[in-house]
């Protein structure tokens, strides 16, 4: 590879998350031209915050030195990946390890979505605070720039998992419902804040038993104006009634300048008025589930969506159909598919047919007494799971029939101008299943993995909301693999995440339906 390695700045198309980002993306960058300088290897910075398309193009179009993508917050794919594509010059994403500052989640999104597209990358991350201090973040540094690649250990992936008859018959009887009415999934918008990897069309969609009807957002405006009052009357009344508790005017640090003043009860039954235009479209297409793409186009306009997903997330809410509605916020169909499959094989097991949709936003050692050390002496590593829309009340209270756990708080200033408030609680310990779809090769991939949903000492949960958004619904999970095989091999920021144990029959109904499938575990 050629000594010279151009370093640039993926960001968010926002204006404001990239100038409150910048002390750390200088200081990330500074790092790491000290670490490729210790390699003998000279960088130069390629100008400014990348905050649109046509920036990526323009930037990183023209080079062809080996180049790598500074992640040290939230960022849009595109803005790396409308620079790169078509070219094979070698690429890699370095991260931060950090909750508040989400690198590790842009460089997931980014990686998922370089996949997706056929370009090669390679990825490194870190916690420590000083990179060229962690010895394995350098060596992984040095096989870069020796090889243009990064290899990483792939004894936690497998082809396949022992899966018993049983399961393979209760598979089989879901994927006869799916061939015998095509799932639809009903859009409202697109995919969110530059989510390549997160959409796949009809041309894949309908390869495996789905398909979609996209609905402009615009119908949420339009229909909304024409909701009787006295229905969202009523809705309040009940979300009320059965446990959901309003923090009107009350907001964490997080809240932003301004605080949480103007979210009152006026502000959240403006959420429920969406959240009945959303029933009624689902009503008059008759979907099955719903891609909701949430935030950009309509803040302005609109208060934020996530308590009408969680809600349909959840058995529990307003003129019920007595079941969940999947909702796959940021209309990512990577999680809405596993969502729905997980749901029919929930409910035919006889188990609760709640799923939830997460970020994998963040993670650590488990602290005492939740450690529980492998047999080869390793640690626990917990992920912090944590999105603002689409995690039902399920979650939090397991009881399909109550909102008990549930609360609504301001969601915050610097990304929702409008008022309006979250989904959010404690989600409790079990055992999980979890999924994601992805691009790879054209193709349609599913991963399934296994583990458990912990609970952490109170001080520790706050510490580790708090770092985080406390605004939103937190979940302290095993997954059941390391964290450097999520961080090297998995095809996304999103997880759909189900209670209960529906590993086997998730296996075998993503190959009914013609997924190429991939296990994730330690042990099978």
């Amino acid at each position: 590879m050629p000594k010279k390695i151009a370093l640039f700045w993926p960001g968010d198309a926002r204006q404001k998350p990239n100038e409150l980002a910048m002390p750390g993306i200088v200081a990330a960058t500074e790092q790491l031209e000290r670490a490729f300088a210790k390699l003998g290897r000279a960088t130069y910075r390629v100008g400014d915050v990348i905050a649109k398309p046509h920036e990526a193009i323009e930037r990183l179009g023209p080079i062809d030195d080996p180049m790598v993508a500074v992640c040290t917050h939230w960022l849009y794919a595109p803005h790396t990946c409308d620079g790169v594509v078509g070219k094979d010059n070698p690429l890699l994403l370095a991260s931060n390890f950090s909750g508040q500052w989400p690198g590790l989640v842009g460089l997931l999104n980014t990686g998922a979505s370089l996949e997706s597209l056929g370009r090669a990358s390679s990825r490194a991350w870190t916690s420590a605070p000083d990179m060229s201090a962690d010895a394995a973040f350098m060596e992984r540094l040095d096989e870069w720039c020796t090889t243009g690649r990064i290899a990483y250990d792939e004894s936690e992936l497998h082809a396949a998992a022992p899966i018993d008859e049983g399961a393979i018959a209760l598979a089989r009887s879901v994927a006869d419902e799916i061939r015998k009415r095509r799932v639809l999934l009903l859009m409202l918008g697109d995919t969110s804040m530059g989510m390549i990897n997160g959409y796949f069309g009809p041309r894949l969609l309908t390869q495996h038993g789905f398909t979609e009807h996209k609905v402009d957002q615009a119908w949420i405006v339009d229909r909304g104006r024409r909701i009787e009052q006295k229905r969202i009357d009523d809705a309040f009344r009940f979300v009320c009634d059965r446990g959901l508790e309003f923090h009107w005017g009350e907001g964490p640090s997080s809240a932003g300048a301004g605080g949480a003043g103007d979210f009152d009860e006026r502000a959240s039954k403006e959420q429920l008025r969406d959240y009945l235009v959303a029933l009624d479209l689902i009503e008059e297409f008759k979907a099955d589930c719903v891609g909701w793409q949430y935030q950009l186009g309509l803040i302005p306009l609109r208060p934020p969506s996530d308590l009408a997903e969680g809600l349909l997330n959840s058995k529990c809410r307003p003129e019920s159909n007595g079941a969940p509605i999947v909702c796959s916020t940021e209309a990512d169909q990577g999680n809405a598919l596993p969502m729905e499959m997980l749901k029919r094989l929930l409910k035919k097991k006889g188990l609760h047919e709640a799923v939830m949709f997460h970020d994998v936003r963040w993670g650590a050692e488990a602290p005492d007494p939740v450690r529980a050390a492998r047999s080869d002496g390793s640690g626990r590593f917990l992920w912090v799971l944590l999105n603002s829309g689409s995690c039902g009340a399920y979650a939090f209270n397991h009881d399909p029939d109550s909102l008990r756990g549930a609360h609504s708080w301001r969601q915050p200033r610097l990304y929702f101008p409008t008022p309006g408030g979250s989904f959010a609680g404690e989600s409790l310990p079990g055992a999980m299943t979890w999924a994601r779809a992805y691009i790879k090769g054209g193709k349609l991939w599913m991963d399934v993995g296994k583990g458990e949903v912990v609970k952490l000492p109170p001080a520790v949960r706050d510490d580790w909301w708090s770092g985080t958004t406390p605004e939103w619904p937190f979940m302290a999970a095993d997954m059941g693999i390391s964290r450097d095989t999520l961080m090297a091999h998995y095809q996304s920021n999103h997880v759909a995440v189900a209670y209960g144990d529906v590993f086997a029959e998730m296996v075998a109904l993503s190959r009914e339906l013609g997924f190429e499938v991939r296990v994730l575990g330690r042990s099978l």
